[in-house]
């Protein structure tokens, strides 16, 4: 019996430093797209800051006690490109400008007049502090780059508790129209 705990304990240790390695990225990728300041970013988790909402998710039967919400699919993220930002993620949280039948329940736009300012922290990370001035509802989304590739970002809004949302960083996809031209 002691040797079957044996195994199975070095097999899943071995499985998770395999994970944690997986996720890495090289940092000179990770700078190569801070430098061309054209990436995406992909969410993985959200950070909701109200606690009604994380205390309502966690009542429900048989779920787990978390903090942080999984987000599924990669169709979550913020895309930065020369000129233009893609914004598609969900909302966790509360609303206080909420209209009856209002579909505004997450951030989906795109914003084409939006000032940006890059620096870099005493750890090397990288901080984006966008301002988009074409969408009425955002006031600042912050994102940190961090040399493995993982990012954090957080969305401050006029109308909304703020929420924040880990994952990482990629090169942008290239649509058949780039392909094209």
């Amino acid at each position: 019996m002691k040797n079957y705990i044996k195994i199975i304990s070095a097999f899943a240790l071995i499985l998770f430093f395999q994970n944690c390695t997986a996720q890495k990225t090289d940092p000179q990728i990770v700078n190569n797209l801070v430098s061309t300041d054209e990436f995406t970013f992909h969410a993985e988790k959200a950070n909701p800051t109200n606690f009604d909402v994380i205390n309502v998710v966690n009542s429900m039967p048989n779920a787990q006690q978390l903090r942080t919400f999984q987000i599924s699919g990669e169709n979550y993220g913020i895309e930065i490109k020369k000129g233009v930002m893609e914004v598609t993620l969900p909302y966790f949280g509360r609303s206080f400008n909420a209209g009856y039948g209002s579909s505004d329940t997450s951030y989906r736009f795109t914003s084409k007049d939006y000032a940006v300012t890059k620096s870099q922290s005493k750890k090397g990370n990288w901080v984006y502090k966008i301002k988009p001035n074409d969408v009425k509802n955002v006031s600042d989304i912050n994102i940190e780059i961090y040399k493995n590739g993982k990012a954090s970002t957080s969305i401050r809004s006029n109308d909304r508790q703020p929420i924040s949302y880990d994952g990482y960083i990629s090169k942008n996809e290239e649509t058949k129209e780039q392909e094209k031209l």
